[in-house]
């Protein structure tokens, strides 16, 4: 739980006290390999720390070759189908643990009690929101500004350890291409 509290350190100081409430709320569950943390029509009750493993985000298909991947997150991030999470609405999308993973839990109830309860509650929640929201927005403009192939050397070389862990189908999906296409764009940066 140490490695919380550093992430949440880098936002902002966290009194001891404060700390102490909200670890107190936290807990922990385990996942396995393609174990679903979230289904589709389920309300997002938690938000997750990642203390070991990773995460993909998409929408399901019948056909699981359409799947549509939007996001990972992985050890020492967060992740939630956050949307659900504050709108209270079911979730448009599932959450599946690509490797066995152990998270930190909070509930939304108590949550919202740490808001309540501290004085830097709101603040990290305002700026784990903004950052939340800047993924999203660098992702949209990357998806509507640039080339199948800009995406992937961005990606590449942004992430390089997705490449060594995740199946190229899914970064094909995150990157808005199929998988051939993917293949042909690595064949031609060799």
């Amino acid at each position: 739980m140490h490695r919380l509290r550093a992430y949440i350190e880098q936002i902002a100081s966290v009194s001891d006290k404060d700390w102490e409430l909200f670890s107190s709320c936290l807990f922990k569950q385990d996942f396995s390999k393609k174990q679903q943390i979230l289904k589709v029509g389920q309300i997002e009750n938690h938000i997750s720390f990642i203390e070991e493993g990773m995460v993909r985000v998409f929408i399901p298909k019948e056909d699981p070759e359409k799947e549509i991947t939007f996001g990972f997150s992985f050890k020492y991030e967060f992740i939630s189908a956050y949307d659900s999470f504050i709108s209270r609405e079911p979730s448009q999308y599932q959450l599946e643990a690509l490797s066995n993973c152990v998270v930190w839990s909070i509930s939304y109830e108590d949550l919202q009690n740490v808001y309540n309860q501290t004085s830097i509650g709101n603040l990290i929640g305002r700026l784990t929101a903004e950052r939340l929201f800047l993924i999203k927005s660098n992702r949209e403009q990357s998806l509507l500004n640039e080339s199948a192939e800009q995406r992937y050397f961005n990606l590449f070389n942004t992430r390089p350890e997705l490449f060594e862990s995740i199946p190229l189908k899914y970064i094909a999906s995150y990157i808005g291409i199929t998988p051939q296409a993917l293949s042909r764009i690595r064949k031609k940066s060799l």
